[in-house]
């Protein structure tokens, strides 16, 4: 990771902006599931750490384009971008990140940069079927989850895919690892926006539902619920949710064990891409870690 790190601040200081330079600085690394997993599955190419960090300017650009359309005053627990200089330059430089990735890309075999490419259109085409979904409430599970797959999955998937690629393994089994790994990843968050507090999540719990995304809990709730209370749930989407309103969802989804139904469907995700990498330890370790995460 030391490698990835600084092949990201070879890749800003190329930029040759102080501006941008400062304003990166201030974001949060984060994980970096998509890097440590170019380097667990490439370990041994020299080009890894470079793939690696390519795939790292293309998240936080898409983080930063993901805190202006959410209107998001914090990210990972710290003021983001457009909350301390606002949605344009916030705006641009997720532009100028996505460049630089594609810079760089074009130095890799077609085939990788073409995976890495393909899946930052699927992104950038989820993020707007989020949006999108986000102006009525969604009670369709297919619908979220094809969503979800592009918006979240996909990088990961083609992370996977492509140093699979670089690293002479099996493309198909990896890519299905990433997708796995991104969508149960996703669903985990999902949940814990629900049961967690605002401390642990660095941003108000329940926050999703009050953005207007209809996540699998609360699709899985409505179509448990009587009459009345669809209509009550429905007309809370978007809306400030008030201490009774939150508890009023909470005991339902208790009673309904919607969280843990979106539990289990995380879980047979997972298990998929054990079963697909059972040969790789370190690959299966980062499913189980996935999986039991509270943050």
């Amino acid at each position: 990771m030391h490698r990835v790190e600084e092949q990201i601040a070879r890749l800003i200081q190329e930029i040759d902006y102080d501006e941008v330079s400062r304003l990166f600085n201030t974001l949060s690394g984060g994980k970096r599931l998509r890097a440590k997993l170019v380097l667990k599955i490439a370990k041994d190419h020299e080009d890894a750490p470079l793939l690696a960090a390519i795939v790292e300017l293309i998240h936080a650009a898409s983080l930063l384009h993901d805190d202006v359309i959410d209107e998001a005053m914090t990210r990972r627990g710290v003021a983001s971008v457009n909350a301390t200089d606002g949605s344009k330059t916030a705006v641009m430089l997720g532009d100028i990140l996505y460049s630089k990735a594609f810079t760089e890309l074009v130095v890799f075999d077609k085939l990788v940069a073409q995976t890495i490419a393909a899946s930052v259109t699927a992104l950038s085409k989820g993020e707007m079927m989020d949006v999108k979904m986000a102006e009525s409430f969604n009670s369709d599970e297919n619908i979220y989850l094809n969503m979800l797959y592009l918006k979240t999955a996909t990088l990961i998937e083609a992370a996977a895919k492509a140093s699979a690629i670089l690293a002479g393994k099996n493309a198909a089994t990896h890519a299905l690892y990433g997708k796995n790994l991104g969508l149960s990843f996703q669903i985990i968050d999902d949940i814990l926006d629900i049961t967690s507090d605002a401390a642990t999540l660095g941003k108000p719990a329940m926050n999703d539902f009050v953005e207007g995304k209809c996540t699998l809990p609360y699709i899985y709730l409505y179509h448990a619920l009587d009459e009345q209370d669809k209509h009550r749930l429905v007309s809370l989407h978007t809306k400030e949710l008030s201490e009774e309103n939150t508890t009023w969802i909470k005991e339902k989804m208790t009673h309904y064990k919607t969280i843990e139904k979106s539990f289990e469907l995380a879980q047979k995700l997972s298990n998929e891409a054990q079963i697909a990498m059972k040969d790789d330890v370190e690959l299966v370790a980062i499913l189980e870690t996935m999986i039991k995460r509270s943050y």
